[in-house]
């Protein structure tokens, strides 16, 4: 969340940043409520000194005196508890408004309320394919080569799950294994995180794990969701932790399942494997100082490009509006990868994301910084990517590597761990 000094002292830039990301928020009453708030807390100190210093009388007084003066003192705490009260109800209602309000917008973000404002910035190195016949989608590829099953999945758990099959399985796992050795050599640290994270670490992240437009799986009866990231998971980690300056930044690579419901999200566009209730995903998670998350951000946006484009991968880079970007984030980049098996003649389709939260996170967490030989800590910044959307790169892949007859490339990169240089030869 924002910090409260900030939000008070800044409350007009505020209230425009939630216009432009349309969210509503109640700073106008942020601002009355914390102003009380403040009125409150010198009154509850300024009691208390009366109570200590009507105290401090009793040993001098004469015993006739005694008992008023305790008395009084008793009075002046009573009327402190009661001032603390009304304190504490008021910060209550102030954090919750806060937890509302999204975090500050880059200057250099495009303002608009939705995708379609979002700004191209970047292609990658794979120009979009020509097919000389009608390409397949990757449902139509699936079945020839008998890589995916809807209908068993769902007999099993329902709509939108699924098995993978056969060369879908050997894809999926090289697709692990290629993103995770790449970003172990960029420095990162691989981390297999758990599949659920209690409520607390979801609100700290900046999910919304209970309630009507949730997109989380809860644990009936429990405290536990199924986390729909392994940025919850890994920004939890250190949760209430102190971090030492000299160790970051600190770049993590997670290994999860991820689960969404998904709730409204029915459309042509989102057939398939494009969107569904359970895949598995490589993030990429780092925490920085604060004068690094920039360029941290930069080398996340740029590590993408990287896998996509030694996947072959026809892709375009896109700077997030402000109306498209969660609540956490300072900035967002987007790779849409071309999926040739969408709409008649292709479509572009997002497959990363890459966000800088700045403090945001850490404030919700409390997770600090201590630099050596220096008195205090500070707050850290955080940062996430998505490495490898498993089942959106398994369409990436299939449909811009299909051949005429419906046999499928396989891009070099995935060679060594899928054996074979083909599926369906």
């Amino acid at each position: 969340m924002l910090d409260r000094k900030f939000v008070l002292e800044n409350a007009e830039l505020v209230k425009a940043n939630c216009a432009h990301r349309g969210t509503p928020a109640e700073i106008d009453k942020f601002v009355e409520l914390e102003l009380l708030r403040k009125t409150k807390l010198s009154q509850a100190e300024e009691f208390n000194r009366q109570a200590n210093a009507t105290s401090a009388k009793i040993g001098a007084a004469a015993p006739a005196e005694r008992e008023a003066i305790k008395e009084q003192g008793r009075k002046l705490r009573e009327q402190k508890e009661a001032v603390q009260s009304e304190h504490d109800a008021l910060d209550k209602e102030i954090a919750a408004i806060l937890t509302r309000v999204p975090n500050m917008t880059h200057p250099a973000a495009p303002i608009g309320r939705d995708d379609q404002a979002n700004l191209e910035i970047a292609r990658g190195k794979t120009a979009i394919p020509t097919f000389d016949f009608q390409p397949k989608d990757h449902l139509q590829l699936g079945k020839i080569h008998d890589m995916i099953d809807f209908e068993a999945g769902a007999r099993v758990a329902g709509a939108g799950f699924y098995f993978l099959k056969n060369d879908a399985v050997l894809l999926e796992l090289a697709l692990q294994q290629f993103a995770v050795h790449l970003l172990i050599k960029h420095g990162f640290v691989p981390v297999s995180t758990p599949d659920v994270a209690n409520t607390e670490t979801l609100h700290g992240i900046g999910f919304i794990p209970r309630g009507p437009e949730t997109q989380i799986y809860s644990i009936e009866n429990t405290d536990l969701n199924l986390v729909a990231t392994a940025e919850i998971t890994l920004g939890g980690m250190y949760a209430g932790q102190v971090l030492e300056a000299e160790s970051l930044p600190l770049k993590l690579v997670g290994i999860s399942h991820c689960f969404r419901t998904e709730a409204g999200a029915a459309g042509r566009a989102s057939k398939g494997l494009y969107r569904v209730h359970q895949f598995t995903k490589i993030e990429m998670f780092a925490f920085t100082l604060p004068n690094q998350s920039d360029a941290v951000h930069e080398e996340l946006r740029q590590l993408e490009c990287d896998l996509f484009d030694a996947l072959e991968i026809p892709y375009r880079v896109v700077d997030t509006a402000t109306g498209d970007l969660g609540g956490p984030a300072y900035r967002k980049y987007d790779l849409e990868a071309w999926m040739p098996g969408r709409a008649t003649a292709g479509e572009w389709g997002e497959v990363t994301s890459t966000s800088n939260c700045t403090d945001y996170q850490a404030r919700r967490l409390n997770i600090r910084s201590r630099t050596k030989n220096e008195k205090g800590t500070q707050l850290v910044h955080t940062l996430n990517g998505t490495a490898i959307a498993i089942s959106r790169a398994i369409i990436a892949v299939m449909e811009n590597h299909q051949l005429a007859d419906g046999t499928i490339r396989v891009p070099a990169a995935l060679r060594l761990w899928m054996g074979k240089e083909f599926i369906g030869k």
